[in-house]
């Protein structure tokens, strides 16, 4: 099938991909969601949100990622990280998969990743899943009509669900797999209906090219003061640390949620829309997020939901804790149309301490910056991956490991020069657990992380007094308007001062134990700020 929302030189067919039935290209919400709902895929939820499930899998599956092995790859990739598969392996994936998707409906979405059109990768996703469309859709930008028209792309990712790997003939570890070729411009998705896989796959692939161009490229969400994007704020953190509902700030403007580079010309977003957990979410906490899961064409991924009045259930986890929703960046009220702002005036970093140890918020050196993003701590949050039932302290690197094809130390140096270069301040920030680790201690009050990080981005938390943390060495202000002064001493949270002390040090050893692996690729500075 052909119209004029695709290049007629860069059909499917002319890729090499035929034999398939009906081939729908760029379809607009409305025509994605009524062949979503024709093919019983979910149900038209309140306002028009596309309410699905995902199946066995609600969450990423990293151990299933693979990069394939060339010339080009071989000193480039990450491979500790990343697993290797074979071109020989991948070629016969490939027809294998091709051969399964004869004769199946499929769905073609021609998009952008990234909103500086400098730096933007031209990507085309072809999916089984109608919804997958939409959700694509809404994660990457969105090219207009006569944009389609030209449409050339740089790699193409396929995405079927329903094709099952066979790990002794296709190199693989189990019937799922994300097989990324960078020699040949391809990443093959097969086994799981997880959403998440198409975004990440290209974000993956984006953290490969754009080092080579001098970007770095950041898991991180973004925002600017209101009426002026040169004063921008960068936030680090894994799925579950806080990076969509801190940066959607009512008070500066939201560049975007999740994933961005930061350029010689500043900071862009990656994405055309966010991808927001809603385990717990309340219109009174996070009203903007909340209204989007009654908009129009916003996909509702394995939420529980009334089956006659439709009333989603924020509470239920009974399918899973990693229940999201998707929307364009639109759909919030004061997101930026350009998705563009300048350089981060200020780098914070999120972690999710589970131990109950870190203050909510601690000023970096730019040397601790590093060590900290090198460190990558934080706790996997339930549900976010494949097995995780309850928050699992682990160091990912980058804050993102899962999505780094190159060596920790690329980025690190990249960040550590953009930091050095722009004069950025830098911040841990705990949205973790207090008065006790998990299971014993308290969530750290959303309320109490937004004030210290509002102080901090209008710099009236810096003009105030600090202390030296004795395990970490940072600095931590002792006081802020709207926070209570015992929530700055995690410590004097804590009933039992020595089970504090004893927690202290554990997560200080772990610390000292994981960094052991970069102290010989990292310059003097960053070692010296080595913890334990």
């Amino acid at each position: 099938m052909t119209n004029l929302r695709v290049n007629p030189e860069q059909t499917l067919e002319a890729q090499g991909i035929t034999g398939l039935g009906r081939v729908y290209y760029n379809l607009l919400e409305p025509a994605i969601i009524q062949e979503a709902l024709t093919r019983e895929e979910g149900t038209l939820g309140k306002g028009g949100a596309f309410l699905v499930t995902t199946g066995k899998f609600t969450g990423r599956s990293p151990k299933d990622k693979h990069v394939v092995r060339s010339a080009s790859t071989e000193g480039t990739i990450w491979w500790d990280n990343n697993a290797p598969m074979e071109p020989g392996a991948y070629d016969v994936l490939k027809a294998d998969m091709l051969e399964h998707m004869k004769g199946r409906d499929y769905f073609v979405q021609d998009l952008f990743g990234g909103a500086d059109p400098v730096y933007r990768l031209d990507v085309r996703v072809v999916t089984e899943l109608a919804w997958h469309s939409l959700f694509i859709r809404h994660m990457l930008r969105r090219p207009d009509a006569s944009e389609l028209a030209s449409f050339v792309p740089e790699y193409t990712v396929i995405n079927c669900p329903s094709f099952k790997a066979d790990p002794d003939k296709h190199g693989c570890r189990s019937d799922v797999v994300i097989a990324m070729n960078m020699d040949a411009k391809e990443i093959l998705i097969a086994g799981t209906e997880y959403a998440g896989e198409n975004k990440k796959s290209v974000f993956t692939l984006l953290n490969y090219m754009l080092p080579e161009k001098g970007v770095m490229p950041m898991h991180c969400s973004a925002n600017h003061a209101d009426g002026n994007p040169t004063d921008a704020a960068v936030f680090f953190g894994l799925s579950g640390t806080g990076k969509t509902t801190l940066s959607a700030d009512p008070n500066r403007v939201l560049i975007g949620d999740d994933e961005h580079g930061w350029s010689d010309r500043g900071t862009f977003n990656f994405e055309g829309g966010c991808y927001a957990k809603t385990i717990n979410l309340s219109r009174e906490a996070e009203p903007e997020i909340y209204d989007t899961t009654t908009k129009f064409g916003t996909v509702i991924e394995n939420m529980v939901f009334d089956p006659d009045t439709l009333e989603l259930d924020f509470d239920d986890d009974s399918i899973t804790a990693n229940m999201r929703c998707a929307y364009p960046l639109e759909y919030i009220s004061n997101a930026s149309e350009s998705a563009l702002g300048g350089h981060p005036k200020n780098v914070v970093m999120l972690t999710c301490d589970a131990f109950g140890v870190l203050p909510p918020i601690a000023r970096l050196t730019p040397a601790q910056a590093m060590y900290h993003f090198l460190s990558g701590f934080t706790s996997k949050v339930a549900g976010t991956e494949r097995g995780v039932t309850e928050p699992e302290p682990t160091f990912s690197t980058c804050f993102g490991a899962p999505f780094m094809p190159r060596r920790p130390e690329v980025y690190g140096k990249l960040l550590q020069a953009k930091i050095a270069q722009h004069g950025s301040d830098c911040w841990l920030v705990n949205t973790g657990w207090t008065g006790g680790a998990y299971g014993t201690g308290s969530r750290m009050p959303i309320k109490a992380t937004r004030a210290l990080l509002t102080a901090a981005l209008n710099g009236s938390l810096s003009a105030g007094e600090f202390r030296k943390d004795p395990n970490f060495g940072f600095d931590v202000p002792v006081a802020c308007e709207g926070v209570d002064d015992g929530l700055l001493d995690p410590r004097s949270t804590w009933a039992d001062k020595a089970a504090y002390d004893a927690q202290a040090q554990k997560l200080v050893d772990m610390f000292s134990d994981n960094f052991a692996q970069y102290v010989e690729h990292i310059d003097e500075d960053v070692r010296a700020c080595a913890i334990g």
